[in-house]
């Protein structure tokens, strides 16, 4: 049986929160990173501001 990590998540103050990835493009290479966070539902749009 299959461990799910983000069942534990699922109770009481979990529910808050949002994974969220978003990428990121480096300025002296070019190149894409992804910055992955668990953010407060609260703070998401700030979050995707940045």
């Amino acid at each position: 049986m299959a461990k799910k990590p983000m069942a534990t998540l699922q109770k009481g103050s979990g529910k808050d929160f949002t994974k969220v990835i978003k990428s990121v493009k480096s300025e002296k290479t070019g190149a894409y990173t992804f910055k992955e966070e668990m953010v407060h539902n609260s703070l998401l749009q700030d979050f995707l501001k940045k």
